[in-house]
């Protein structure tokens, strides 16, 4: 097989989690569960275990340590923010994407990754979507399948829009340039279609999974999506369009469905146990690491930790914002996350290990020898977060501080219901969203939406490290741009502005 194009070519590579590969590239990353073409299709049991390869692909190693998975993104997305700080530029990882050049560059590494892996999950949900009605199992069991898979690929349509597009602006055409729809198995190139065109395909596919998912038996477990977790990433998808209305109910209706099946706002000692456990009863959805499907320098952990014993973490742990951290209450549990003397025994560091002020301990590793950790994608706060937010931007003040205060006072027992409203009230919702979901992957598309700038001023970010500390809203740098190998073997592709 000759690769023609990346989407094309990550429909039939990443295929090899159903298919056997043709040959060893990019996405030839077959998991422990991998099987045959010839039976994949054949019963509803294969094509599970299908899904669960398709699940894999969100956590195994790429093409470098950089590279591991949904991982690797979350970490993109906070790079590119001003609440997560660099000390010093450490072993390099990640750091000329936190100066904003690794995204504008059409030969970074990482600007491929991010597409290549993207449309890789695209290709593998496409194959489970087409499969799965001529396979032998129950409607009910055909239903949950497909319903996971049409969420996984609304999933990755929404991150690529995000990512590589201009930000969606409610009330207008949406006509600027989004990103290729692929919703078919058959090999083609495609143009990248609107803004407006990829919002509808997503709507239109977690519309679907949420019928497919209605009604489902209980998951097995937390790796993989159900209702409540199809229903929050819908919540999210409308807070991205500004569609305040839909994302409050959406959110209400997700977390409601999540406390009926049993999860719940974690306690004070969950919060500082590490953020490392599938059991948190708050986590709606996240993977669970286990010794055969490590990551070691690919992990999260090896970046985001402030235990595992990697030169990254040695020479440069991951820091909050001072000016962000100085807004979070002295009673609020978060507050404990990070060390703001930088002198803390209480924060555990490897062997030679540095310590900078305002380090965070959020994140712990299994151990200073080894990087494994579970991982959040989705957790029952953010939930309460974005029906909180959707309420305050509709002018629904009463009913958004209620649906802070129930977050706010799990965090911090000394919490008084808000009596700010409008402007104020949004200030404050949005302060506890970036203490809540710090090192969680969402600050830089939470500017993008908001049409906010870029703003590191005033706070712990180094000059030498950062390099860059203002751009301003709507710049041409919240786009990434599309990487030189599609647009050398796609010429329906066109360039984001350079």
């Amino acid at each position: 097989m000759k690769r023609k194009y990346i989407y094309s070519f990550c429909a039939l590579m990443a295929a090899s989690v159903i298919l056997p590969s043709c040959k060893k590239d990019f996405l030839d990353t077959a998991p422990t569960d991998q099987v045959s073409s010839a039976s994949v299709f054949t019963t509803t049991a294969n094509a599970a275990a299908a899904m669960n390869g398709a699940y894999r692909l969100m956590y195994t190693a790429y093409a470098d340590q950089g590279q591991g998975g949904e991982s690797s993104v979350m970490i993109d997305m906070d790079m590119m923010g001003e609440d997560l700080v660099n000390p010093t530029t450490g072993n390099g990882w990640f750091i000329n994407v936190y100066k904003y050049t690794e995204s504008r560059s059409v030969t970074g590494a990482q600007t491929l990754f991010v597409y290549r892996y993207y449309y890789g999950l695209i290709a593998n949900a496409n194959a489970i979507i087409e499969g799965i009605d001529g396979a032998t199992g129950t409607d009910a069991e055909k239903n949950v399948i497909r319903g996971e898979a049409l969420a996984m690929r609304a999933y990755a349509h929404f991150k690529l829009v995000q990512v590589y597009a201009e930000r969606y602006v409610a009330g207008g055409t949406n006509a600027q340039l989004g990103v290729p729809i692929n919703i078919t198995t058959k090999v083609e190139k495609l143009p990248r279609a609107t803004v407006s065109a990829v919002y509808t395909q997503i709507n239109k596919d977690l519309d679907a999974a949420i019928t497919n998912l209605t009604n489902a038996p209980a998951r097995l477990n937390k790796s993989h999506i159900n209702l409540s977790v199809a229903q929050g990433m819908k919540a999210r998808v409308a807070l991205a369009m500004q569609d305040y209305p839909s994302a409050a109910t959406l959110a209400a209706q997700a977390r409601t469905t999540a406390l009926s099946s049993s999860i719940a706002l974690m306690t004070n000692a969950n919060y500082t146990a590490g953020f490392n456990l599938l059991t948190n009863p708050e986590w709606m959805w996240g993977i669970s690491q286990i010794a055969d499907q490590g990551t070691f320098f690919y992990s999260f952990f090896a970046y985001m930790s402030v235990n595992f014993n990697s030169t990254n973490i040695r020479s440069n742990p991951k820091c909050i914002n001072s000016a962000l951290y100085n807004q979070i209450a002295a009673t609020d549990i978060r507050k404990r996350l990070w060390d703001p003397t930088g002198s803390d025994p209480l924060f555990t560091i490897p062997p030679s290990g540095v310590r900078f002020p305002y380090m965070n301990r959020k994140f712990l590793a299994n151990s200073s020898s080894n990087s494994y950790g579970d991982l959040a994608f989705m957790r029952l706060g953010e939930m309460y977060l974005i029906e909180a937010e959707a309420l305050a931007r509709q002018g629904n003040d009463a009913a958004a501080q209620t649906a802070l205060f129930t977050l706010a006072v799990n965090r911090n027992p000394s919490y008084v219901k808000s009596v700010n409203t409008g402007a104020a009230l949004i200030n404050e919702i949005m302060i506890q969203r970036r203490a809540e979901l710090w090192g969680e992957g969402f600050r830089f598309t939470d500017l993008k939406r908001l049409n906010l700038p870029l703003n590191r001023n005033g706070a712990n970010h180094q000059a030498s490290v950062a390099t860059v500390f203002d751009i301003p809203a709507g710049d041409n740098r919240f786009q990434w741009v599309i990487p030189q190998t599609e647009i050398t073997s796609n010429n329906l592709i066109v360039q984001n502005p350079i």
